[in-house]
């Protein structure tokens, strides 16, 4: 729990108004609970996310201190966390740092990648749903993996791009450094993956089994050096952790995968987090993409920021 005393400057705003304006990055799940649980306490008595405060008020907030703490300070941090590298009147292109989920899970109280970018975008009209709250992901990369997201501003936006991504018509290009040097130095590699959610693991086979999927994963080998090798590896379907898992099923670990990779390896290299980026993408549409076809023919990329150094 926190307490807050209301200042002048504070006075006569509603109290949603005002936890936005203390806690700017407070996730919008923990944001909207307090007021649906009444966890906010004015002068000691529960109040809704309209009510007035006014100075000397003093203001209870049962929330784990953690979290608050958090969102007090991580406003000042999101230049860390992502940068807009492309951005126009339908849709967002942004570099999200590792570390950071694009979107909330289950219990999850951390600010996360479309919190940060709403939060960036929005009106000082907290309890309506202004343009900033539109905004929606286009697709997911994982927590631990830093790089290009696509976001949409608008509905016709977003339903454009999930279409263009289930067609094929929006590439996705990754950079990875990986355990050894691969025997073919491009390859197109099929397989199969099953998921286990309660593991929160992947497993790959040659062979189909019950609720297994085909997965397809192209790469190419860039450079290699003492026995570590960059890839740039292209996602033709898109399945949670495919190229960690697919690339570790063929021998050779993304460096710094805890989950997939080889603790040995990574001790080596002294590296803890993974070395794979989302550096590029593609629009390369085969038909009309309607409110957004000015995009055909765009590339999008950025600059991996990787821990390990070629020497």
């Amino acid at each position: 729990m926190q307490t807050i005393v209301i200042s002048k400057n504070m006075t006569d705003k509603r109290i949603d108004k005002v936890i936005r304006e203390i806690y700017p990055s407070l996730p919008n799940s923990a944001f909207y609970g307090l007021f649906k649980k009444r966890d906010i306490k004015v002068n000691g008595k529960r109040v809704s996310e309209d009510s007035p405060v006014y100075e000397g008020d003093v203001c209870e907030i049962y929330l784990d201190d953690m979290i608050l703490n958090a969102a007090k300070t991580l406003k000042h941090e999101s230049k860390k966390l992502f940068t807009v590298v492309y951005e126009d009147d339908n849709i967002l292109v942004v570099n999200k740092a590792q570390g950071l989920a694009v979107h909330p899970d289950k219990d999850m109280n951390e600010p996360t990648l479309i919190d940060l970018v709403r939060d960036k975008y929005s009106s000082s009209n907290f309890g309506y749903r202004s343009k900033a709250e539109q905004i929606e992901l286009c697709h997911r990369i994982d927590r631990n993996t830093g790089g290009l997201v696509i976001l949409a501003k608008n509905k016709e936006a977003l339903s454009i791009i999930l279409d263009k991504f289930k067609k094929g018509e929006i590439k996705k290009y990754y950079r990875c450094y990986v355990d050894g040097v691969p025997i073919f130095k491009e390859a197109t590699l099929k397989a199969y993956l099953t998921k286990d959610a309660y593991k929160s693991k992947v497993f790959i086979s040659d062979t189909k089994t019950t609720g297994a999927v085909e997965i397809i994963t192209k790469y190419k080998v860039i450079e290699s050096f003492d026995d570590v090798s960059m890839l740039e590896v292209e996602l033709l379907t898109g399945r949670t952790h495919q190229i960690r898992a697919h690339l570790a099923y063929i021998g050779h670990q993304v460096i710094g995968d805890g989950k997939y990779g080889l603790n040995s390896v990574n001790r080596k290299f002294g590296i803890k987090q993974q070395e794979l980026w989302a550096y590029k993408i593609k629009f390369d549409f085969n038909t009309n993409a309607g409110l957004i076809n000015y995009l055909k023919g765009t590339t999008i990329t950025c600059e991996p920021k990787f821990t390990l150094i070629p020497s």
